[in-house]
């Protein structure tokens, strides 16, 4: 059966690059019985779209390769995209892109755009060569042909969902490089000098975490398994392995404290039971601001620079994305072809490219399907 491009993947750059094609140009390949399914988990059920902010340096990646395909198709664009075909994302945040009711609101338009590709459903690709100048892809039902191959099957993350690794084994058994995955945009598990964290679980309050060269500003939620919460999540992107600082009190005014005859677990900005329980860490007593010495004041002050090493993460089951990936220096920026095989893209997550929280990976997966399908539009 002869096709002219094979998309392998349902998920949002596959979804968004079947719409961007010409009509009946294209065959979809999804592994799970509906396409779009970590659409509908994401944001809290309302998808994140995009940002107002929107650059390379919100992504861990090659940021020369990242800004090309956001330079072809930025938020502007995807929202003026959206806008058109009757979806407007609402503004929360002040710069965070929501759908306004529900995430299906993103699915129906893939759906709706769909509709002029063929999909198939329930099927998982096992094998893609090529032979000439066309691609044979193999799944458990069929063998498909094809003169353009697209690689938008995802990363690891929510394996209930179906993730698997498909996308890196067809890359790498056309030679290319992979780069070390792992579970990002995840929390924290910690070690037994902070299992006094889990039993604060479903606490949260304010902080800003220093994670390498980064600084990442949130709240942080304390879990019965460690740590969570935006400003983890966005941490674990940078953390690879050792010491993470975590600013407890963020542009706290420590003049005031000995001046107050309030009690510390009421003067410091934090919730009560987290201060009370960083007290007992620090052997300090509850004692009124007027109270403390200098010296435990110093002690006090340890917490805006609390510096400890995270035993791990919570895995690829809580991870909201893959990091790592196909290596970029062998993949065309402007394109999203192979620098190795001709006809041959790569779309999405399944790149080694990986953004903040905050709607930067569906940025990256609507901008680079769109680069792949403006290059694919060239040769019909």
């Amino acid at each position: 059966m002869h096709n002219e491009i094979i998309i392998i993947g349902g998920g949002a750059s596959a979804l968004m690059l079947a719409s961007l094609l010409p009509k009946n140009s294209a065959t979809v390949i999804e592994h799970n019985a509906e396409p779009g399914a970590k659409i509908l988990i994401s944001g809290g059920g309302k998808c994140n779209i995009t940002n107002v902010v929107m650059g390379s340096e919100y992504y861990v990646g090659k940021s020369t390769f990242v800004q090309s395909a956001l330079d072809l198709f930025d938020e502007k664009a995807l929202l003026k995209w959206l806008q058109s075909r009757q979806l407007r994302p609402v503004l929360k945040k002040n710069h965070q892109y929501f759908c306004s009711q529900s995430a299906k609101e993103l699915l129906d338009v893939f759906l709706k755009e769909g509709k002029k590709q063929k999909m198939f459903l329930g099927e998982n690709v096992t094998n893609v060569s090529k032979r000439g100048a066309f691609f044979s892809v193999r799944t458990d039902k069929r063998t498909l042909n094809a003169k353009y191959v697209v690689v938008a099957s995802g990363g690891l993350s929510f394996p209930k969902l179906g993730a698997s690794p498909i996308g890196y084994e067809i890359a790498a058994s056309f030679g290319h490089k992979i780069k070390r995955t792992a579970p990002a945009l995840v929390g924290l598990t910690v070690q037994k000098e902070q299992f006094f964290f889990k039993v604060l679980s479903g606490v949260s309050t304010e902080v800003e975490i220093k994670v390498a060269d980064q600084y990442c500003k949130g709240s942080l939620l304390f879990t019965h398994k460690g740590i969570s919460g935006p400003a983890i999540l966005d941490a674990s992107l940078y953390w690879e392995k050792g010491k993470i600082e975590v600013d407890f009190l963020p542009n706290f005014a420590w003049e005031s404290i000995q001046k107050s005859k309030k009690q510390l677990s009421s003067l410091l900005p934090m919730p009560k039971r987290v201060t009370k329980a960083f007290l007992v860490q620090l052997n300090l007593d509850d004692k009124q601001g007027v109270k403390i010495t200098q010296e435990e004041l110093c002690l006090l002050q340890t917490l805006n620079h609390y510096s400890f090493a995270p035993a791990g993460t919570f895995g690829y089951a809580k991870a909201e994305v893959t990091k790592g990936g196909i290596c970029t220096n062998e993949v065309h920026a402007d394109s999203m072809m192979s620098k190795k095989t001709e006809g041959l893209y790569f779309t999405g997550e399944v790149l080694d490219v990986t953004g903040r929280l905050g709607g930067y990976n569906f940025q990256w997966a609507f901008s680079s399907a769109y680069a792949c399908a403006n290059s694919i539009k060239k040769y019909l």
